[in-house]
């Protein structure tokens, strides 16, 4: 059922984001869709990503950069949204240890920028994407969200703090509903290509070593695209006041397990090369979602090993038979 809404998604040609369009799309909602196709990983993915969305009649995709404040001034002016739902980022760990000015530019100040148009353009809700990678190496598991994250230890963990400080002074002073979620190592079809799930399909598929990062027993918490766009959503019709929410499965695997679970997916045993630990990792990701199942109604269905096979299935069809 349409709720009438106009919400304006940043990210919108990238994994999730194109995600969260569809679905909104799917119900009834206006979405205009923002996103500058950078080239941190092949921009004719992200141009395939959007496709879907760019049939439906009630959507709009505008190419531009939340860095550009004249070309946000000038979409604001254009189009009266009831809601932001900020997905746009620099995204990645290792690379942020590279390029930490550019994260800060795009990461922290495209969030301001935004905040800001909101604040001028009367928009009710902001609801944003932040990460597990706010809790650092040293917090306790399960990651609760009243925990300590003043001691991130990448420059991308850096950049979703202060997305999550800036948005509270927001609130603070001008009333402005946001809600930031901590995702918890999505994936899925049209999955980042640099991520885990989608790197071990790839080097499994064609026979390739696959580059294991430390000894193996490192641990995440993967989480279903299906299940964080339900949380996204409901984050965006709860219209909660100011809220730090985990979305993951509240599971985790180890890195070996994952590797063998991927092996069995595939039909193909893994020529694994060790290698040590990369700076910026953290040896576990790990979501209580106790507070997202308390106010969203979250509640992820999809298991890694589904996951897996629903993501092996699209990529034999995306990826291999297409290429």
């Amino acid at each position: 059922m349409s709720t009438g809404m106009t919400i304006l998604v940043t990210g919108a040609a990238g994994f999730i984001g194109s995600h969260v369009a569809e679905a909104l799309l799917a119900r009834g909602d206006e979405v205009v869709g923002l996103d500058n196709f950078n080239d941190y990983y092949d921009p004719a993915r992200k141009r395939a990503n959007v496709q879907a969305a760019l049939s439906q009649p009630g959507y709009r995709l505008v190419e531009g950069d939340v860095r550009d404040v004249e070309l946000l001034d000038q979409l604001f002016r254009d189009g009266a949204f009831d809601k932001i739902c900020h997905i746009a980022a620099m995204a990645g760990v290792r690379a942020s240890i590279a390029r930490p000015q550019l994260y800060e530019a795009v990461n922290v100040r495209g969030t301001m920028n935004l905040l800001e148009q909101a604040r001028r353009h009367g928009v009710r809700t902001f609801v944003f994407a932040s990460s597990s990678s706010v809790y650092g190496a040293s917090n306790p598991v399960p990651f609760r969200e009243d925990a300590v994250v003043t001691r991130p230890i990448s420059p991308y963990a850096a950049t979703k703090v202060a997305k999550e400080v800036l948005a509270y002074t927001y609130h603070h002073l001008y009333g402005l509903n946001c809600t930031g979620l901590r995702f918890f190592t999505v994936y899925g079809p049209r999955g980042r290509p640099d991520m885990a799930p989608y790197l071990f399909t790839k080097w499994i598929a064609e026979g390739h070593p696959l580059r294991q990062f430390g000894d193996g027993s490192s641990r995440r918490d993967y989480t279903f695209i299906d299940d964080i766009v339900s949380g996204v959503v409901a984050a965006l019709d709860a219209d909660l006041s100011y809220e730090l929410i985990n979305l993951g499965r509240g599971e985790t695997i180890c890195l070996t397990e994952f590797i063998h679970l991927v092996e069995e997916v595939v039909g193909k045993e893994a020529i694994v090369v060790q290698e040590p630990t990369k700076p910026g990792d953290v040896p576990i990701t790990h979501a209580d979602i106790t507070k997202a199942c308390q106010l969203l109604g979250y509640s992820p269905r999809v298991s890694v090993r589904d996951g897996m096979e629903r993501f092996w299935a699209w990529y034999q069809r995306e990826v291999i038979q297409a290429g």
